[in-house]
């Protein structure tokens, strides 16, 4: 790798020719020589040199142990949380019970009710809740009639079947389609959490759930 060069040190010299004229003299010891006066120098106008300081150099490190750091610098944690400015949303769940939910907002649902979180408000959500002969989970249509009449829809309902993740019935997974909706099946536990960390992330008119209180055993048909 070429040494780069540092024209600070660069000592420019000009180099002039002079001309010079020879002529026959007598050659006597009386004559003085003289030599011919040379031509007259040419002021050329001298550039600047360039700056060739290096751009964003590292601070010089200090000179002094004792001012030099003993550990290295702490991480602050929550600013790599994106969503640490975000609010809740009040249908956000923070307890599951046995026999409801208490919401972020306060309101607690009780006495076996499940709770229908759609579009930032709640519901208690008392529907047939039944299991067919194959064990799966099996609901009339008339339990998602809130859907059908809310807009925006949303485009993901997350269903918490208690303690258990049971496989949809046909018919209940044909309703849902119809209505244009994806579901996501979990345990309740599991159901809220996704739900509080979706709504808070893409909000609570694109993201609902349906949950199921954790002491629900199911009924079969």
């Amino acid at each position: 790798m070429a040494t780069p060069l540092n024209l600070s040190r660069l000592v420019l010299r000009r180099i002039t020719s002079t001309s010079s004229r020879t002529t026959k003299i007598p050659t006597t010891s009386s004559l003085l020589l003289r030599p011919f006066s040379t031509s007259p120098k040419i002021q050329t106008p001298k550039k600047p040199i360039a700056d060739i300081t290096p751009r964003n150099q590292p601070p010089p490190r200090p000179s002094d142990p004792a001012t030099a750091p003993t550990q290295p610098p702490t991480t602050d944690l929550d600013s790599l949380d994106i969503l640490s400015n975000t609010p809740i949303p009040s249908t956000s769940v923070d307890i599951c019970h046995s026999d409801g939910f208490t919401l972020n907002s306060g309101i607690t649902i009780s006495s076996g009710a499940g709770a229908l979180l759609i579009s930032g408000e709640a519901f208690e959500w008392r529907p047939n809740q039944y299991l067919n002969k194959k064990g799966q989970f099996e609901i009339p249509e008339e339990a998602f009639g809130v859907l059908s009449v809310v807009w925006p829809r949303p485009d993901l309902l997350i269903l918490g079947l208690g303690t258990e993740i049971r496989p949809i019935g046909p018919k209940t997974r044909e309703i849902i389609s119809k209505l244009g909706i994806r579901i996501e099946v979990c345990d309740t536990r599991n159901a809220a959490s996704q739900y509080n960390l979706l709504a808070t992330e893409r909000g609570v008119d694109n993201v609902a759930a349906a949950l199921i209180p954790l002491g629900w055993k199911g009924s079969p048909v």
